[in-house]
């Protein structure tokens, strides 16, 4: 099969396009049939060497997919051959590929509503998002959210899923990103081009800092006593945190299943839309690195496997 893999880390040139033997499920997992691979910040950062962690070179990068079951594994229950799928790769496997390995917590039924390249664009990035509001920040209907970053991949999930739990959001983002902002229901939308956030957000119950930087540490400026600030980045300051008996953590995403099923009926319900901005077919998975690199985008990039 084909497969993006790198060799050693480094710049967008270590993505190779290679012919490497299809995998086989083991117990607990299913073997997808790729159809479509999102890209996301974590796959530039594993491929530049920042999150080496437990990675063994070579390795295939890679962690949204959407497909086809083509096997599964002993002591999987509840998914056949043929089931339409999404899936969100821990990294143990990697989604640049016409084939991917996901274990029975990584996947969900895809949306019925999406087709594939809009279904790979959801896993990762909206799994965060909701980790973000919900499992971390504690969101509660009628409090005041604060999404940095909200014309992102993650940032543009975590507007509508703040929305649609009852509060209010106030979402900054580039010039570019205001028109989708609004119409993903922001009710107050911030060009960081031209004015500061602290200027008109107030009272903030929860910051999702997707930024980080001076933005971070500016947002404790707008935040309520015993707030929070959840960041997907950089750990937030425990002094600052303790003089604003606030939360203040940073986490990374791990895969729920229940969260992949809960954000489909969502999608499915009209009450979320996915935005990707381009697609690129697999070969070209180096282009795809060197826009989300160099570029601001707006929701998400997707790779074209078959």
């Amino acid at each position: 099969m084909k497969a993006i893999r790198i060799h050693s880390f480094g710049g967008p040139e270590v993505l190779s396009l290679e012919d490497i033997n299809r995998p086989q499920p083991a117990d607990g997992e299913v073997v997808i049939k790729v159809r479509a691979a999102g890209v996301n910040p974590v796959d530039y950062k594993i491929r530049g060497g920042s999150m080496k962690g437990d990675i063994t070179l070579p390795t295939t990068l890679g962690r949204d997919v959407s497909g086809v079951v083509e096997a599964v594994g002993r002591g999987v229950k509840g998914t056949e051959v043929g089931d339409e799928v999404y899936a969100f790769l821990g990294s143990h496997s990697g989604g640049y590929a016409e084939f991917a390995v996901a274990k029975a917590e990584e996947m969900a039924p895809k949306p019925a509503s999406l087709d594939y390249v809009h279904a790979a664009a959801v896993p990762l990035a909206a799994t965060t998002a909701w980790q973000a509001l919900f499992d971390h920040g504690k969101l509660q209907r009628g409090q005041r959210v604060l999404i940095h970053g909200a014309g992102g991949g993650v940032g543009h999930f975590a507007v509508q899923f703040a929305k649609a739990r009852g509060a209010t959001v106030i979402a900054t983002g580039a010039p570019e990103d205001m028109e989708l902002l609004r119409r993903l229901g922001a009710d107050e939308v911030i060009n960081y081009e031209k004015e500061r956030f602290e200027n008109r957000a107030k009272d903030i119950d929860l910051v999702i800092d997707l930024i980080a930087g001076d933005t971070q540490e500016r947002s404790w400026n707008v935040l309520k006593d015993g707030g929070k600030i959840i960041s997907t980045l950089k750990p937030p300051s425990e002094q600052k945190a303790a003089e604003h008996h606030a939360k203040a953590e940073a986490f990374y995403a791990e895969p729920r299943r229940d969260e992949l099923i809960e954000i489909g009926r969502m999608i499915d319900a009209g009450k979320v839309s996915v935005v990707v901005e381009k697609t690129f077919p697999l070969a070209r998975a180096r282009l795809a690195h060197e826009k989300m690199e160099s570029e601001h985008s707006r929701g998400k990039l997707v790779l074209e496997v078959a």
